[in-house]
């Protein structure tokens, strides 16, 4: 009676053993067809409920003989319906495809859709989880997207994601798993997709401050006749007249006419502006997943779009213990594109900045009297002092405009309710650092240099708003 009770159990598990067998050596002879197929299938939790239910029967059938044949019975069957539901998804899994669309460039700290097309030309109807492999700058490690896709049918998926740093960004496979509805075994499908996208300074940030230029400021021919600089850009060769000065007299053209030419000019109306960029020690504090480097960066590209929108040049220096990108001011069609490409490649630096590089570099290096808007930050009034008098001689030759941020995190200690000397004392430190912060800023107003005080998240709209009323006031 024993054997007859052990017998087909024995005869499964020499069943199982020969097909791993068989399977291993198929794999040591080089042909991975099936371990591949099988490599894709995972088991059900309905194959498990099953498995231990048979477990439970065969355990039982120890004192009640006929639950263990009923358990063979039932062990048996359940391999059966596995394997007819794995053949199903290998079947279904031939008739789905996937593909993403991604964005050509994606834009930093801004919410950026991702879509997936998913299609199904098969007759019969299939559960689907989407897991997308994402870049692992984004630390997301949960992403799963469950849903039904009938049959002969297409279904069009999308989620968002943030990018928080600059650089490029490498999409992977799209793993589709499959159930039907009896799901005893799941097949993952693995398709190919790819792909390396680029992040760049917020894009959609400089078009949200597009609009607001051009209705902000009066038109160009309106301003106010003081400038930042006296220059001229040529307009016309025309007969010289008693009057003209004849330092402007084009002697070429005067000798191919045979009479006196000169050359006519108009003022330029088109002022230089410098985006300044600290890439120094205290630009890589983080605020809400950015650095204050990357703050300015964002801000710089929106700052230098509506700058050539308003017809005037933009430029781009930046700096730290030696000097780093220098881009002329310019208005060429493709200037804010360079200015993109340079702002893109920016990397921080662990060390103090130079402020006396940035002194040298406008002198030497902006052709002439310029707007200077300076992207930094100081901790103290001891930090400060060291670079104050630079600033100053920088002030005396540029208009300077110097760019500070707010700790918009010891800002918020100020709201916390109060329940010990503990908090009395945070509250009372958090207080004298912003009094600082407005202190330093009087100082430079004091010296000469005008001063945004802003909180990181507020800075492409206060540093724009800045230089609109520049222009408003006929300052630049």
């Amino acid at each position: 009676m024993s054997a007859l009770r052990f017998g087909p159990g024995l005869a499964i598990v020499i069943a199982l053993a020969a097909i791993g067998v068989g399977l291993y050596l198929n794999y040591r002879n080089g042909d991975n067809r099936i371990y591949n197929h099988l490599r894709y299938l995972h088991l059900g939790n309905r194959f498990f409920i099953g498995l231990g239910a048979v477990v439970v029967l065969s355990a039982v059938g120890f004192y009640w003989e006929g639950l263990y044949y009923l358990a063979v019975v039932g062990l048996v069957a359940l391999f059966g319906l596995l394997a007819y539901d794995a053949w199903q998804l290998y079947v279904i899994a031939g008739h789905i495809s996937a593909e993403r669309s991604v964005p050509k460039v994606l834009s930093l700290s801004d919410e950026m859709n991702i879509r997936i097309r998913v299609h199904n030309d098969g007759p019969k109807e299939v559960s689907v989880g989407l897991t997308d492999e994402l870049p692992a700058d984004l630390q997301i490690r949960d992403h799963h997207i469950a849903f039904e896709l009938p049959g002969a049918s297409d279904r069009e998926l999308s989620y968002s994601i943030r990018p928080m740093t600059r650089g490029e960004y490498d999409f992977g496979s799209i793993n589709l798993f499959l159930t039907t509805s009896w799901k005893l075994a799941e097949r993952r499908l693995e398709i190919p997709a790819g792909v390396t996208v680029p992040v760049y300074p917020s894009i959609l940030q400089m078009q949200q401050f597009t609009l607001k230029a051009k209705t902000t400021v009066p038109a160009s021919g309106r301003k106010r006749l003081r400038r930042l600089a006296k220059s001229y850009e040529f307009d016309q060769i025309k007969e010289y007249v008693l009057g003209d000065d004849y330092r402007s007299i084009n002697w070429k053209a005067t000798g191919r006419r045979n009479a006196l030419m000169v050359n006519q000019y108009e003022d330029e109306r088109a002022q230089r502006i410098f985006c300044c960029i600290d890439k120094g020690r205290t630009m890589l504090m983080p605020f809400n997943g950015l650095s204050l480097l990357d703050y300015a960066i964002n801000a710089t590209l929106a700052l230098s779009n509506v700058i050539l929108t308003k017809e005037d040049r933009a430029g781009l220096l930046t700096f730290s213990d030696k000097l780093g990108t220098i881009l002329p001011a310019d208005s060429k069609p493709d200037h804010l594109r360079r200015i993109m490409e340079a702002l893109y490649h920016q990397q921080d630096q662990q060390v103090e900045s130079n402020y006396d590089l940035l002194y040298y570099a406008g002198q030497k290096l902006l052709g002439g009297r310029s707007l200077m808007i300076l992207f930094t930050n100081f901790e103290s009034n001891y930090a400060l002092d060291r670079v104050l008098p630079a600033l100053r001689r920088i002030a005396r030759s540029h208009q300077l405009v110097v760019i500070l941020f707010e700790n918009t995190e010891i800002a918020e200690l100020l709201d916390n309710p109060v329940e010990g000397v503990e908090d009395v004392y945070l509250k009372s430190t958090a207080r004298n650092f912003l009094q600082q912060k407005e202190l330093m800023a009087a100082r430079l107003r004091q010296n000469g240099v005008r001063v945004v005080l802003t909180r990181p998240e507020a800075l492409s709209g206060a540093v724009i708003n800045e230089y609109l009323e520049l222009k408003r006031r006929g300052l630049v």
